[in-house]
């Protein structure tokens, strides 16, 4: 493995640099080496560089150890091609027939993009899934068709109801997204707890603490061990309102969809059943009630009024959902993707069982 030019550390731990279409590239051949198509192999691969692009690490390319094992195990079709049913005009369903979540949620958006264009809003319900990662491409892939989207998905237990202690909703990200004109657009991707549980699992893999707000251990106490954690139960933001936002979401993709729910969607991490994920997918024309061009301009206004807002003390600026992950998108595009050596080493040990070469890091 070629080792970065420069000396980077982070958390004591040394890191390297990968260029984003390297990494695409790689993650491809490894995908396809477990039995992927090469069509639904670039789609996962894409959308996990896109992760680390944004800088959402926890849902990148390291993700893929813990989706091969799936495959190893039987639980996970590498195979497997979405299929889509159409309900109503405006209406859709994509059976994922357990296969990765990626093709599945980009067959539903496209499916709600086409329809919002013909009918000004298109709905897909996806049953039979499994993990989609970040939320936020599904959102880019609606903005790059001008639409407007809601993007929703449910996922395995990790978050107690309000007033419980035991995990029975899971983490899931509520995001949506709008066009805007000369300004950038909004991108909203959020968990309904105080941290995504996967930064939890980034924290495990890299040796490192968490802070102590996140979660709580099996006995119900706060902990900044992250393996600890992991075996407790993370917590809502907000209290009560964070966990009624993980409720919605198991009620418009699992209840809705015919997925698992209440509990009953599998940990991507646990390889002894298929996960059975659901999600929902909203495109929303943007021109629906007022021309195209007034719609951004009325956007651009509301991102210069969010920047220029008056500043609490001690901060320099502030910034429009979806903005810092944006800038952090150029900054990686131009001088590479930072990846712990140990994150490396575990993607090139599954690239070393299926004769793909290292992951190409920059000099």
């Amino acid at each position: 493995m070629a080792q970065s030019a420069t000396a980077e550390t982070q958390n004591n731990k040394s890191i390297v640099r990968v260029n984003a279409s390297d990494a695409t590239s790689f993650v491809e051949s490894v995908l396809v080496g477990n039995g992927v198509s090469p069509s639904n192999a670039s789609i996962v691969a894409k959308r996990l560089v896109a992760a680390d692009l944004r800088g959402v690490d926890t849902h990148g390319i390291n993700r893929i150890p813990s989706y091969i094992s799936r495959i190893r195990h039987g639980v996970l079709n590498p195979r497997a091609d979405p299929v889509l049913h159409q309900i109503t005009p405006v209406v859709a369903q994509v059976d994922g027939h357990n296969g990765f979540g990626f093709p599945a949620a980009h067959l539903g958006m496209t499916r709600a993009i086409s329809m919002a264009q013909d009918f000004g809003i298109g709905m897909v319900s996806i049953k039979r899934s499994n993990h989609f990662g970040m939320s936020a491409w599904l959102v880019q892939q609606a903005l790059d068709a001008g639409m407007m989207s809601l993007v929703f998905t449910n996922s395995s237990p990790a978050l107690p109801v309000w007033g419980g202690r035991e995990k029975l909703m899971g983490v899931s990200p509520i995001a949506c997204g709008a066009p805007a004109g000369r300004e950038k657009p909004f991108i909203l991707d959020m968990a309904p707890s105080v941290a995504a549980r996967g930064k939890v699992y980034k924290a495990l893999r890299r040796g490192e603490k968490i802070p102590g707000d996140w979660a709580l251990d099996g006995e119900g106490r706060p902990t900044d061990d992250p393996a600890a954690a992991l075996e407790g139960v993370m917590l809502p933001m907000g209290g009560p309102k964070g966990s009624a936002l993980a409720i919605m979401m198991d009620v418009f993709s699992g209840v809705l969809s015919g997925s698992a729910f209440a509990g009953g969607v599998a940990n991507p991490y646990d390889p002894s059943r298929p996960a059975d994920v659901g999600h929902f997918l909203v495109a929303i024309k943007p021109d629906l009630f007022m021309g195209l061009e007034e719609f951004k301009e009325r956007m651009d206004y509301l991102y210069r009024r969010v920047l220029g807002s008056e500043k609490m003390t001690g901060v320099e600026r502030i910034y429009f959902p979806g903005e810092i992950e944006q800038i952090t998108n150029e900054e990686r595009l131009r001088d590479g993707i930072p990846y712990v050596e140990s994150e490396v080493e575990a993607l090139n040990k599954e690239a070393a069982l299926v004769g793909v070469e290292n992951l190409k890091t920059m000099e």
